[in-house]
């Protein structure tokens, strides 16, 4: 399997299929030391304890990145860089 500039791979069909990974799907890379583990990360089905989970996974984010004063716009902008491709029209 070849990994991509952007460092992406393609997960294989019959594991897709046996972990019921499809568009949209969450996954974690593990690192075991000697080998990686690819799991998928399930969120539950119930709406609202999904917002909890989801709650509580941005909770724990806080705080861990330094956006050097930007707000959270101004922060996006600076991750997706200059449009230079863009028409400015």
């Amino acid at each position: 399997m070849r990994v991509t500039e952007k460092g992406q791979v393609t997960i294989p069909k019959p594991i897709r299929d046996k972990l019921g990974i499809g568009p949209g799907s969450e996954v974690e890379f593990v690192d075991r030391g000697d080998h990686v583990e690819l799991v998928r990360e399930e969120l539950p089905s119930d709406p609202k304890l999904r917002r909890e989970e989801i709650r509580r996974r941005l909770d724990a984010l806080r705080g861990t990145i330094d956006t050097h004063g930007m707000d959270g716009k101004e922060f996006i902008d600076w991750l997706r860089g200059p449009r230079d491709d863009l028409d400015p029209r």
